[in-house]
């Protein structure tokens, strides 16, 4: 019987000439959000709550409240991704169809050299991936106002924990730019839901494509459209904590002797996220300009190749991020975060 030797040359060419990669990489790249809180979601429903539940020498409370942020912050995510990131994305690609619909004849000849498909333009995918993108960063603080109003719900629910009463919370509870009532998250929601057609939303994007000081941006800065995503990641990253810490300290349905060990858990968690994250994503890049490079000469003559290499770096931050702090972080963060509060609270008495 003859047994056919396949190269790792043979098998890497075919690896990345594969119709199913491909298609992955496109999808990525047209729904990077979607993704990005795709994978959040199933890791902060599983990975992240074993985790904190793993970790040695930590009050009962402590871990059932940080798995608890943990399964909440993942269900608000992507239910916003739903409402808000979708209709963006599906109005960018309508965008990419009919340019000359949406974008002024000034915009397309200021963004395209050559008669290039506007699609094939480098300038033009970091405007429209800065927009796609940007619906994370646009919707933190709602979003971490969700989470935190989410909360003492799932934790009555799961762990049966005592709740503030509704006399006590009408006592004490002040409304700040950072809390909210019941009604205003519902108006919060409200807001969330496009109820315009696809093409209207793709006319407001359009207008601000159409932006010359956007545009000038775009094109003095396209060699760096490989970064934006991870530079995006991190912004909201860092907005996302700094509201729910806020927010936190001021709730009146989280119990007092808690917060300050859920504050630093995030806070910890966030800081070394992005420390570790854009050093490991720089070696990877580094080493990674061989493949890239190889990648660009195998499927040199797909009309696709831009929408591949969007892909693939949105791709690569995505999962360092994500595995670092749904993965490994959480034992460290619990553990330190209980140390700190412990440490704090010695201090003051």
């Amino acid at each position: 019987m003859h047994v056919q030797n396949i190269s790792p040359q043979n098998f890497t060419t075919r690896l990345l000439k594969n119709k199913t990669v491909l298609k992955t990489l496109e999808k990525i790249s047209d729904h990077g959000t979607s993704f990005s809180a795709g994978t959040s979601l199933a890791l902060s429903l599983v990975m992240r709550p074993i985790a904190i539940f793993s970790t040695p020498d930590v009050e009962k409370e402590n871990k059932q409240y940080a798995a608890t942020n943990s399964v909440c912050s993942g269900l608000i995510k992507f239910g916003i991704v739903e409402a808000v990131a979708l209709p963006i994305e599906k109005a960018v690609q309508n965008i990419d169809k009919k340019a000359e619909k949406f974008l002024k004849k000034n915009t397309i000849n200021n963004l395209t050299k050559d008669g290039q498909a506007i699609t094939n333009s480098r300038s033009y995918k970091l405007m429209t991936q800065i927009i796609k993108l940007s619906t994370g960063f646009l919707t933190a603080i709602p979003k971490s106002m969700l989470t935190l109003a989410l909360i003492p719900i799932l934790m009555s629910a799961i762990f049966k924990t005592k709740v503030p009463n509704k006399k006590e919370e009408k006592q004490t509870q002040q409304l700040t730019p950072f809390t909210a009532s019941n009604k205003e998250i519902n108006k919060i929601k409200e807001k969330l839901n496009f109820t315009g057609s696809i093409d209207k939303i793709s006319k407001g994007l359009g207008k601000i494509i159409d932006n010359k000081h956007f545009q000038n941006f775009a094109l003095k800065n396209e060699a760096k459209d490989k970064d934006i995503a991870k530079h995006i990641t991190a912004a909201t990253d860092i907005l996302l904590t700094t509201s729910f810490a806020v927010q936190t300290n001021r709730s009146k349905k989280i119990k007092e002797n808690r917060k300050k060990a859920l504050i630093y858990n995030n806070v910890i968690s966030t800081a070394i996220t992005l420390g570790g994250g854009y050093w490991i994503d720089k070696l990877i890049a580094k080493n990674s300009k061989n493949f890239i490079e190889k990648f660009k000469k195998i499927n040199a003559n797909d009309p696709k190749l831009n929408k591949y290499i969007e892909g693939i770096n949105i791709l690569r931050p995505a999962l360092i991020f994500a595995g670092i702090y749904y993965c490994i972080l959480p034992i460290f963060s619990t553990y330190l975060a209980e140390k700190v509060d412990k440490f704090i609270e010695k201090q003051k008495s």
